[in-house]
């Protein structure tokens, strides 16, 4: 019998599988191009690069990216970004926050700026720097932890390894609080054609220590050209009883896209809270996973999404717990207007060692118009039998009895609305520990239109 192989049709769905393929691959290329200022560290990169080669663009049909449209990010024409940005201190003076102003380390276009940085008051043994400029006895103390989390095999980690060139260091030695915020500001230039840069963050609070982190990204212009991708990792390692608060900040070009990941291991008593915003990025997502390794262990995670025009926004956040006596807090608010689209996807694995667990999970949404789409999926996967778990989630528009309430009282439905919607925020704006930042996000556009 004879069979006769037909040549393969050209159809759309094969042009989209090329398509992929072909974007990879030039992702690869952009990472093996960006420069290594850590010779030590070639090793690291090398085998990342060789776990790409293995690695596959994902699509609609995988379960963890099937409410993605990743165009946005398909039909950039990417180039590494510049040596040496020019970007003076008064670019950034509309971003200046007295709290933080001697204790910013700044990297543009993933690059350090010693010029942009500011580290004169530092509490003494806590270390804020660029790896590269450390001398190489840091580098060999940080590789036990330098790509070390958990499902760092995940194709954006691993493209972000793949061309490590340099690391945001914070080091809180034990004993040590450093009650000031330290802020790691990342900011993104427009350029032709849009930049790919990629900054990687380790932060270490060993036993006993406490600290305040803002992880802030930004872009100094806004406007329609600026393009970019900027494909960050933040890996976070507290010891016994140690405590970080983190807030991570994502307010890039409206025509960006951000595709982020932290990853945070806890050890016994330690203590995480994440106050994540995204309100910039024409496609954000953020991968927010925890292990907590240690009894008594407490997260919280705070969350608000501010997504509008076109914007897409997706947050894939994981607890994943492995001892007893622990706790766990989340609330994921959205807000939702025009034709945005936001997803939300938290899980919570509690195994049989895992008893006496107590966790709560809740995801609310505000729809703003009959267009905005939200995809949310709460999930607790629980096997221990001794627990306290909860989840939920809820979808709503403004009432307009509510509305017409504050009418009543001589405030114009516009500014009723903006009341409203910002009375919704309030409740994760006021979690956050700095507060020039507070009062500074309470009196944007995305809240006072006619600030």
């Amino acid at each position: 019998m004879t069979v006769q192989v037909s040549p393969e049709v050209n159809t759309p769905i094969s042009q989209a599988a090329a398509l992929r393929a072909e974007f990879l691959q030039h992702l690869r290329q952009l990472a093996q191009a960006i420069p290594s200022r850590i010779a030590s560290l070639e090793p690291l990169r090398n085998r990342a690069l060789g776990q790409l080669q293995e690695q596959e663009f994902p699509t609609n049909r995988d379960e963890e990216w099937r409410f993605n449209d990743l165009s946005a990010l398909l039909s950039l024409k990417l180039t590494t970004a510049e040596t040496n940005p020019v970007v003076q201190l008064d670019d950034l003076e509309a971003f200046f926050m007295p709290e933080t102003a001697s204790r910013r380390l700044v990297f543009v276009n993933g690059v350090y700026s010693e010029s942009l940085s500011a580290l004169g008051d530092l509490p003494s043994g806590v270390t804020v720097a660029n790896l590269a400029g450390l001398d190489a006895a840091w580098t060999e103390r940080l590789q036990p932890y330098l790509a070390q989390q958990p499902n760092a095999e995940e194709l954006f980690t691993t493209l972000n390894t793949a061309g490590l060139s340099d690391v945001a260091v914070v080091f809180v030695p034990k004993n040590v609080e450093a009650a000031e915020p330290i802020r790691l500001l990342f900011v993104s230039t427009a350029a032709d054609p849009p930049t790919f840069s990629q900054p990687r963050v380790l932060v270490i609070a060993e036993a006993n220590s406490s600290i305040t982190l803002l992880e802030d990204y930004l872009a100094i212009a806004d406007g329609a050209d600026d393009s970019y991708f900027v494909n960050p990792v933040t890996e976070i390692w507290l010891g016994d009883n140690a405590s970080v608060n983190h807030t991570r900040l994502q307010r890039d070009s409206r025509t960006a896209v951000h595709i982020g990941k932290t990853a945070v291991s806890l050890k016994r008593s330690a203590r995480y809270t994440c106050n994540a915003l995204s309100l910039g990025a024409a496609l954000s997502r953020h991968h927010l996973e925890v292990h907590p390794t240690g009894d008594q262990a407490e997260v919280t995670l705070n969350g608000l999404t501010v997504a509008t025009g076109d914007q897409e926004s997706d947050l894939h956040s994981a607890i994943a717990l492995r001892q007893p006596h622990c706790t766990t807090r989340q609330l994921q608010k959205n807000i939702v207007g025009d034709r945005a689209h936001v997803i939300f996807n938290g899980k919570v694995f509690v195994p049989q060692a895992a008893q006496l667990t107590d966790a709560g999970q809740l995801n609310r949404n505000l729809l703003l118009s009959s267009k905005a789409r939200i995809d949310t999926k709460p999930q607790l996967e629980i096997v221990a039998d001794n627990v306290k778990c909860t989840h939920g989630a809820t979808v709503s528009q403004l009432e307009a009895d509510e509305v017409f309430y504050l009418q009543s009282r001589g405030i114009d439905a516009a500014s009723a609305q903006q009341l409203l919607i910002y009375a919704f925020a309030y409740e994760i704006l006021e979690k956050i520990p700095i507060a020039s930042l507070r009062e500074s996000l309470a009196s944007s556009p995305l809240f006072c239109p006619n600030s």
